[in-house]
């Protein structure tokens, strides 16, 4: 029985020192330790043997598994190291060959405009200030002379969260904020930019949209007036939509200032001599802005005999339109790579 069961073991020992794949070692490994291997059968016939030999041809038995079972697990890890090394040789890579060039975008041009125009007015002496766009109805409206009924609400019927909260209309808000906590009355030089929310959507509008608004407030004797107010605009306008841009002040009406402007620039397409995009006028209406309204000075803490001050806002998504020659804003909101890798180029130009 010993000579068979060492023959069972050597026999095992010579086909597994052969094997050359993970399927034949496999097939191997149920022959001569599965269930009806010769060793398992061995087994089974041990009530046949007498008691006497019994433990010896069960100790032989298992012996004999237990080295075989060595023999197999040397040979699993001696070729899944030379899987390793032949994948490792066929997936090595040539780091002299040219990279792929990877697809990208640039910059976004509503984020270029906002970083030139924060550039512009720090360099001025303007603080950037923000402030949140979930806002109360105080804030939004009735600090900026808008009270309860006032119909200029109409033209900002927008999303309200509650009788009291609304997504904000304007960034108008941020400059009663900032005039309010500014208990010391000290002068107020800011810009604030964010997105603001309206119930509009086409080529020209969107339900969301970016602000850029202006507050200077100082005491009447700096004589702040209207002259500083057009000599901002004009550094402005000239510094985002190029140095031949003129300006055109119309008397118009906003709740917040008085007296109080429309402002147009020259049409960037035709340079002001008329085209389509112009209406054949040569101007294109762009900015809001006046001089503080005193009631707005007096319900946000200032005395409107002692100070005085100039606002202005306009839209960041228009002025992005203007200056690379967007045809529709809503291209602003699609992030399609094509459309936002062409700003790189368009800057050099």
């Amino acid at each position: 029985m010993r000579e068979k069961i060492e023959q069972i073991q050597k026999e095992a020992e010579e086909k597994i020192s052969q094997i050359k794949n993970m399927q034949e070692l496999q097939d191997l490994k149920v022959k001569f330790l599965g269930k009806k291997s010769e060793l398992s059968n061995l087994l089974k016939t041990l009530g046949t043997i007498s008691p006497e030999e019994r433990p010896k041809v069960g100790s032989f038995v298992n012996e004999a598994r237990t080295k075989i079972e060595n023999r197999i697990q040397e040979a699993e890890e001696k070729i899944k190291a030379i899987v390793l090394s032949e994948k490792l040789e066929k997936e090595t890579i040539d780091i002299t060959l040219p990279a792929t060039k990877i697809k990208r975008g640039s910059k976004h041009p509503l984020n270029r405009v906002i970083e030139e125009i924060e550039d512009l007015f720090v360099s001025m002496g303007y603080d950037v200030v923000e402030g949140p766009e979930l806002e109360t109805d105080e804030y939004c409206f009735e600090r900026l002379n808008l009270p309860s009924g006032h119909p200029a609400r109409d033209m900002q019927d927008s999303f309200y969260i509650t009788d009291k909260y609304l997504l904000r209309t304007q960034t108008s808000s941020v400059q009663a904020r900032t005039m309010v906590i500014n208990e010391e009355k000290s002068p107020i030089r800011i810009i604030t930019l964010g997105k603001t929310y309206r119930r509009e959507d086409d080529a020209t509008h969107s339900h969301q949209f970016n602000q850029i608004e202006g507050l200077v407030i100082d005491k009447k004797d700096t004589k702040i007036s209207l002259a500083d107010l057009k000599g901002t605009l004009e550094v402005f306008m000239k510094k985002m939509l190029g140095e031949k841009t003129e300006l055109r002040f119309r008397p118009s009406y906003f709740p917040f200032t008085e007296p109080s402007y429309e402002v147009d620039v020259t049409c960037f397409k035709c340079g002001g001599k008329g085209c389509s995009l112009c209406k054949q006028t040569g101007w294109i209406e762009l900015l809001g802005s006046g001089m503080v309204h005193p009631n707005v000075l007096k319900m946000n803490g200032y005395d409107p005999e002692k100070y005085a001050g100039f606002a202005f806002g306009t839209g960041i998504d228009r002025l992005a339109m203007f200056k690379y020659g967007i045809t529709d804003m809503r291209y602003l909101y699609t992030n399609d790579i094509k459309f936002l890798s062409q700003f790189d180029r368009k800057d050099e130009e």
